[in-house]
């Protein structure tokens, strides 16, 4: 099974060659996604004899991860494994990731940071992922502890199964969220992040909340049933309370008790929305699915 490798870079000229030049020693193919750097970053790609997919500007780490994936179909790679630009990931763990996937045993092979307690990730993003990992989890059936690793494996049956399509950091969510659905397998192997510093450019607030609003949009749109008719029960649930102590009110005292009566209005509305919400986006998706089968 040959290892095809997937590294979306931006701005990455210090790092590209020494990575590059180190995965050859482990991938059969290399591809290079340069999300319209301003550096040199696609130029010494291309001098290295690897494949290089060239955005006009930066769209963003998601649209990356997506051009590599049509790409890595478009070839009909066996095997891609994804791998960040800037050095944190160690390259040796790639035969560790993909080991998983060529024994048979999962489509997808995650190298989770959380796998071993000794882990050196920052205690804020430690808990921004944990977070995003427990929400991820609700609308999986194989619970992981790293939902937002970009180190991972995907076989063939993933790439020729879905399609990300989300510009930012919530792909690696909604890649499985996607694949869940789908059926496909995912395994974790304990892989070690080499921190030195903050590289991240972003707010990790800002960042985060991205992220888990890209989550929630995913489980939304793939568990519509789950994700608005649970709160609809609760609506429900508390609808009916008010509303029994609105007419014990009423029985009581022989007037309606206004605020009493609102709040049994107001949740049991709620309740019916988010039941009619859930109801038409799972027809929807069901639609949609259907036509994509045919």
């Amino acid at each position: 099974m040959k290892i095809t490798v997937g590294v979306p870079a931006y701005n990455e000229e210090k790092n590209i060659a020494k990575i590059i030049i180190a995965l050859k020693k482990t991938a059969d193919q290399i591809i290079v996604c340069d999300d319209g750097s301003t550096d040199s970053t696609a130029a010494i790609a291309e001098s290295l004899g690897v494949i290089v997919i060239k955005h006009t500007k930066n769209s963003g780490y998601g649209m990356a991860i997506r051009s590599i994936f049509l790409k890595a179909r478009e070839i009909n790679a066996d095997l891609l494994v994804t791998i960040d630009a800037d050095g944190q990931h160690r390259i040796e763990d790639i035969n560790k990731i993909v080991k998983p996937i060529v024994d048979g045993q999962a489509d997808i092979s995650i190298g989770s940071r959380f796998l071993k307690e000794d882990n050196n990730t920052p205690g804020y993003r430690k808990f921004g992922v944990k977070v995003i990992t427990r929400v991820t989890n609700s609308s999986l059936s194989e619970k992981v502890t790293d939902a937002q690793s970009g180190f991972r494996a995907y076989n063939n049956k993933v790439l020729q199964s879905l399609t990300p399509s989300d510009s930012g950091m919530g792909i690696s969510t909604e890649i499985l969220i996607k694949s869940s659905n789908l059926g496909l397998k995912i395994a974790e192997v304990p892989t070690e992040i080499q921190y030195e510093g903050d590289t991240s450019t972003q707010n990790p607030v800002s960042h985060g909340t991205d992220v888990l609003l890209s989550t929630l949009k995913y489980i939304s749109i793939e568990r519509p049933l789950r994700f608005y008719g649970i709160p609809s029960f609760i609506f429900f649930v508390i609808g009916l309370t008010f509303t029994f102590f609105s007419i014990q009110y009423y029985a009581e005292v022989g007037k309606l008790n206004t605020n009493l009566t609102l709040v049994a209005a107001g949740t049991l509305l709620i309740g019916v929305i988010l039941i009619i919400t859930a109801i038409l986006l799972y027809s929807l998706v069901s639609v949609v699915r259907e036509g994509k089968t045919k």
